[in-house]
């Protein structure tokens, strides 16, 4: 989630904990460890791909976080003047506010590397976007009363209650959405096929399903309002014949640890150089990803790794247009969007099919 966001939670939880002893002061300092995590993002690594891969690693681990939150712990009990409050307080205070930014994150689509130093795979279990609004602002207005009442303690809990019960909502409305898959997957030979069913931004109401298909990937859009009328899979080329190139390179590898089988592959002319890029499909939107990585260039006919990846910016951005045609989606008007309406610039290959009317109307 965005930086406000995980403030906002550190500041909910440690207001929730401590705010009875500490008041004011349990909210300013649970803020600031809620984004420590984050800090992350300030490491440079040299290469576009590990910049992107290493995000949420070493700083998001749950053994890194359990063991800051012990330490904490033990000086805060020892030198803090407060010194009724007891060490399970102050551990209970540390570890609920480190450990609440991953799993948070986790909950989003990026992927949060909760057991590094492991090298398992990035935890993903997306509910809700990495920016909602709902989310974050239920959190914001219960932390205002709290500091203006003096009731710190009261309204941070009803802060926490108010948010969880929201993510509740969010993991119903995805098996909602699963569900109307389901049947529509079974019928194209497609129930065992990887799937990732997200929110689109800033939302739990229109959820996204990309199924990965061979050189197919599969893009629907549904509606906890969508009626009786089923899901429509829009296919797209994803360009696996070039993927055994891509995992010739060191970051094409990385990538593939990183998203699974979410990613398209393309070659496009940079500079006047044939260049092979790798899409995270997971992240962005449909003709609008802007997580594309250069793996390698074509020199004498054969295919040679890139010594730097670089990162390749989206040529579009999520405008005005987009977002109230998502809007209008989210609430059930099925010719108000498609999922791959606005995915064709110039050098991306074609949809292999266009059902949704509204795929002609971008």
């Amino acid at each position: 989630m965005d930086s406000v966001t995980q403030a906002a939670l550190g500041a909910t939880v440690g207001g929730a904990v401590l705010g009875r002893r500490l008041g004011c002061k349990a909210v300013i300092l649970g803020a600031l460890l809620g984004t420590l995590p984050d800090l992350d993002v300030m490491i440079d690594y040299g290469d576009a791909v590990a910049n992107v891969t290493e995000h949420r690693g070493f700083s998001h681990s749950l053994f890194v976080l359990t063991g800051l939150a012990g330490l904490l712990a033990l000086v805060s009990a020892r030198v803090a003047p407060a010194s009724d409050i007891p060490l399970a307080r102050w551990s209970a205070f540390f570890g609920l506010v480190l450990i609440t930014h991953p799993l948070l994150d986790a909950l989003t689509t990026y992927g949060t590397q909760l057991f590094w130093p492991l090298e398992s795979p990035p935890v993903a279990w997306p509910i809700v976007f990495i920016i909602d609004p709902f989310y974050s602002l239920t959190l914001l207005a219960c932390l205002v009363i709290a500091l203006l009442t003096r009731r710190v303690r009261h309204w941070c809990a009803w802060g926490l209650g108010i948010s969880c019960v929201y993510l509740l909502l969010a993991f119903s409305a995805k098996l909602t959405v699963e569900h109307r898959l389901a049947p529509v997957l079974a019928e194209q030979g497609l129930e065992d096929a990887p799937i990732l069913v997200q929110p689109t931004p800033f939302n739990i109401l229109l959820w996204r399903a990309t199924v990965v298909d061979g050189d197919r990937y599969h893009e629907s859009l549904v509606s906890v309002f969508d009626r009786a009328a089923p899901p429509t899979l829009e296919p797209l080329r994803r360009g696996a014949t070039l993927e055994s190139v891509a995992l010739d390179s060191r970051a094409g590898q990385r990538l593939a640890w990183f998203a699974g089988p979410f990613l398209r592959y393309e070659m496009r002319s940079i500079d006047g150089q044939l260049t092979l890029l790798a899409t995270d499909l997971r992240l962005g939107f449909p003709g609008y990803h802007p997580f594309n990585f250069s793996l390698a260039t074509r020199q004498n006919n054969a295919w040679q790794p890139v010594a730097i990846s670089v990162e390749i910016a989206s040529e579009r951005d999520l405008d005005a247009t987009t977002l109230s045609r998502l809007a209008a989606r989210a609430a059930g008007n099925r010719d108000a969007l498609c999922a791959t309406t606005f995915v064709m610039p110039k050098w991306q290959p074609e949809p292999l099919a266009l059902p949704c009317a509204s795929s002609n109307n971008p």
